[in-house]
């Protein structure tokens, strides 16, 4: 059992009944989104669990090596302390040690929580030295080949409390790692509903981003949000649109200007190659998403290895769009077969040519019993504010 923060010498004679109220929660990952602006869900949602631990009375910070959304912290009243967290080099990491430990000492801190592994390694360390608690977020599979990468990861089942991002991630957690069930808490991601709601965009930011994309105005659209990478199924969907040979659909890849120029060209290849050249066009970046979700008639996400959660497929399903997504990971635990959307084999084109022309064929009275379900499915299980609670309530059972 980790000992109690107050019994870690020198804080304690510096503790007061108003410190006591005010617990401190030290969140530690590597940065806070790239210089371009890009912040995936992690960074994302280190900042809204500071936001809600400010909100609750709480004492908030989080140590990274900077990033844009560090602003977002500072207009929240949460702490930002710059570390060189993202380093994995092992000499950066054991400086890191006393980097945190003189952190945690300074700012009294109750838990540490680590999001990512190079600043967990660091971070465990430090918490134990200290004598304050651990937690962590498993976030992925991250990839266990071989028995180096294996002990590499476990430092995230390490925790006191480990948070999974996904029943999947449980799952994956107690096979490969065996992590002992008390300790695991499944806390789906959460959808900022403030931002991803219908009912907020307007018809001229729609109308701006159709113009700014040139769509055609008689054609479905068929959107495919996620970086350019092989397992995001962008050359799947390709194969199930030639399949289908619908000539009244067009597809957005929204999203693919990251990534390797050498994938980029082989993508367009085959675009050329199965003339789609006149039904596909590229999207390198997005900064209105609700909008470009609101041009969508059917959303999808073809992975095809499990993802550990599926961000976009409950964002679009917030907007109340249809979704196809792979019968695999955490899309199973989001989507809700012919309610909110379909499910549709991973890897086989053929399988997902029908799903996608299922959901384009819906009727206007089933086009919206579909979205009325996915909406609601939204606000009652992945929200931001059910996340947030969730961790918090986390966080009282290590501190009470």
């Amino acid at each position: 059992m980790i000992p109690d923060s107050r019994a870690s010498g020198a804080t304690a004679s510096t503790e007061s009944p108003l410190r006591e109220s005010r617990p401190t929660i030290l969140q530690v990952l590597p940065a806070l989104g790239s210089p371009t602006g890009a912040a995936g869900g992690v960074e994302r949602g280190t900042v809204d669990i500071a936001k809600a631990l400010v909100a609750a009375g709480w004492n908030a910070i989080v140590a990274s090596e900077g990033g844009p959304l560090s602003r977002e912290l500072d207009r929240v009243g949460a702490k930002h302390v710059i570390l060189p967290l993202a380093s994995k080099n092992p000499v950066v990491m054991a400086k890191n040690v006393g980097r945190l430990r003189a952190l945690i000492a300074a700012e009294g801190v109750d838990i540490v929580h680590a999001r990512s592994r190079a600043p967990a390694w660091s971070a465990e360390r430090a918490a134990r030295l200290e004598g304050v608690h651990f937690v962590t977020t498993f976030h992925g599979t991250y990839g266990a080949a071989s028995p180096f990468k294996r002990f590499y990861n476990a430092v995230m089942t390490r925790g006191e409390r480990v948070i999974a991002i996904s029943n999947f991630i449980a799952d994956h957690m107690r096979e490969i790692y065996k992590v002992d069930e008390s300790r695991v808490r499944v806390i789906h991601r959460g959808v900022e509903i403030g931002h991803f709601d219908p009912a907020r965009v307007s018809q001229e930011r729609v109308i701006q981003l159709a113009a700014g994309w040139r769509l055609p105005e008689d054609r479905r659209i068929v959107m495919l949000p996620a970086r350019l990478s092989r397992w995001k199924g962008q050359s799947l969907l390709l194969d199930a649109l030639a399949l289908l040979k619908r000539r009244d659909l067009f597809a957005l890849l929204v999203g693919v200007g990251s990534g390797s120029d050498s994938l980029r060209e082989e993508l367009e290849g085959q675009i050329v190659r199965l003339g789609l050249g006149d039904s596909v066009r590229l999207i390198d970046d997005c900064r209105d998403m609700p909008a470009a979700y609101m041009l969508a008639d059917v959303v999808v996400a073809p992975s095809t290895q499990p993802e550990a959660f599926g961000r976009t497929v409950t964002e679009a399903q917030a907007m109340g769009r249809p979704v196809v997504a792979a019968d695999h990971g955490g899309a199973r635990e989001t989507v809700v077969p012919g309610v909110t959307g379909w499910l549709a084999t991973p890897g086989d084109a053929a399988d997902w040519a029908a799903a996608i022309d299922h959901a384009i064929s819906l009727s206007p009275d089933e086009r919206e019993d579909i979205s009325q379900a996915a909406i609601a499915n939204v606000r009652a299980h992945f929200t931001n504010e059910v996340m947030c609670a969730r961790t918090l309530d986390v966080y009282r059972e290590l501190v009470g």
